[in-house]
């Protein structure tokens, strides 16, 4: 899209390649499950989740910020505060995101009968 046309509006790459990037990152995938549970502060997230690195989280927030999925919000405080949220086009890609944990539930149970009675 033509951002002379749309001034403001994120740059992103197809929806499939976002998906197919966030898919294919565990941290990624953890960052956004950590947003949706409300946790939007840098370093809580780092305490929340071990393994998860302050350079290892900087990229992916901005990789995430980058693709439009969650904002930046900064506050004018000291110490300074930011927090991650979800943005508008961020909710919708979480829903793709959700439909894929909700398939890999579905295919996580045990074989059931078409009637969907267990045997």
């Amino acid at each position: 899209m033509n951002e002379k046309k749309n001034p403001g509006r994120t740059h992103r790459p197809p929806v499939g390649r976002m998906l197919e990037s966030v898919l294919g990152c565990k941290w990624s995938l953890t960052v956004l499950g950590l947003v949706r549970k409300g946790i939007r502060r840098p370093g809580a997230m780092e305490r929340s989740v071990p393994g998860l690195t302050t350079k290892v989280l900087n990229e992916r927030l901005r990789k995430l910020t980058r693709y439009g999925i969650l904002e930046r919000r900064a506050f004018p405080e000291v110490p300074p505060r930011v927090e991650y949220h979800l943005t508008p086009f961020g909710r919708k890609f979480d829903r793709l995101l959700r439909m894929v944990e909700r398939l890999q539930a579905e295919l996580d149970q045990p074989d059931q009968p078409p009637d969907g009675k267990p045997s």
